[in-house]
């Protein structure tokens, strides 16, 4: 197939990037490079096309002159607590980013879509595991777009003869087993690099956000997937899809891990200990997010390879330790309008 990554030089979308690359699929990546490496993509001088969501015209083109099958959509602002700072800029590039798209893929009659999407659409006060059918009420500017995005999406295919599939994301990790490629975000707030970035003594310390959660341990718990078997998912998902169709899934291992077993198996992925400090809790977190597969395991024949947190925190700390600095090429500071 030939397929269209919007944000295809980030985190999640270079990983699925090479991941689909590798099974045979002419893959084009989409990125502004505000937070996305020239360095993730392969052969970047001819799969990669620095554009704007903004410029859907621009957007629309390459779709045209790639002939494009289907859309892998990544490309948004990813971090809760930011999103509790800067709401308006979430909803100006992640619900108008996406509606660009939609547009774009109109223009240029493309009709399937698989949209990257977050369990951050779910109510955090519901029974888990959460499925599918769960209760989605967002708790943060953040999981508030993206649920916007998903009943857009659903809006315009209803209208236009679209397909779509939401992937519905628990906590990306890990990195290319090879340690070729892995995390390099500008501003990290995530908990695995945060650590190991603490191990290699680039920050002083890890900051535990309460202790007194209504978890065994008092730390939040969280279901951990790594990038290669979010890839694997999506290959899944787009190989399947259909004009017409509507379907949502849950990407996560089914288990919950702890901040605290988090730190203790990056400690035994570096053999020392990593300098933290509990402090108080903080907003928009919810004690346990914890993902039932079922469905994608049921319809798509999904299984996650990577089901520890071990082998997870080892695959990452391969990338982190092998590349200090990240991707080598200069990363610029724009931002997406």
């Amino acid at each position: 197939m030939r397929l269209l990554l919007t944000g295809g030089a980030g985190y999640v979308g270079s990983s699925c990037l090479r991941w689909l690359l590798a099974r045979g699929h002419e893959v084009l990546a989409y990125d502004d490079l505000s937070e996305g490496n020239r360095g993730s993509v392969p052969g970047s001088d001819r799969r990669l096309v620095v554009g704007s969501l903004v410029d859907r015209k621009h957007l629309a083109d390459v779709m045209t002159e790639q002939r494009t099958d289907a859309v892998l959509h990544f490309a948004a602002l990813a971090s809760v607590p930011e999103s509790l700072r800067e709401p308006a800029r979430y909803w100006s590039v992640n619900v108008g980013g996406t509606q660009n798209v939609l547009d774009a893929m109109r223009l240029a009659g493309v009709t399937r879509i698989v949209f990257s999407s977050t369990a951050a659409t779910y109510g955090f006060h519901v029974p888990m595991p959460l499925r599918e059918d769960s209760m989605q009420l967002p708790e943060t500017p953040y999981g508030s777009t993206k649920l916007a995005c998903e009943r857009l999406i659903r809006d315009y295919a209803r209208a236009y003869d679209m397909g779509y599939v939401f992937l519905r994301y628990f906590n990306a990790s890990g990195a290319d087993p090879s340690g070729e490629y892995g995390e390099a975000r500008r501003h990290e707030s995530h908990l695995i690099p945060l650590i190991l970035q603490t191990a290699m003594g680039r920050r002083s310390e890890v900051l535990v956000f309460g202790d007194d959660w209504p978890t065994p341990d008092g730390t939040c718990v969280r279901d951990y997937v790594h990038t290669d078997d979010l890839a694997q998912a999506h290959e899944r998902a787009v190989e399947t899809l259909e004009p017409g169709m509507g379907r949502a899934y849950n990407l996560g291992n089914g288990t919950g891990v702890s901040v605290r077993e988090v730190l203790a198996a990056c400690e035994a992925a570096v053999a020392r200990p990593i300098p933290h400090r509990t402090v108080s809790r903080r907003a928009g977190d919810p004690p346990v997010l914890v993902a039932s597969p079922e469905a994608i395991q049921r319809e798509l024949g999904w299984t996650p390879r990577f089901t520890g947190i071990a082998e997870i925190v080892s695959s990452a700390w391969r990338w982190h330790s092998s590349h200090p600095d990240g991707y080598p090429e200069h990363r610029p500071t724009m931002r997406v309008p």
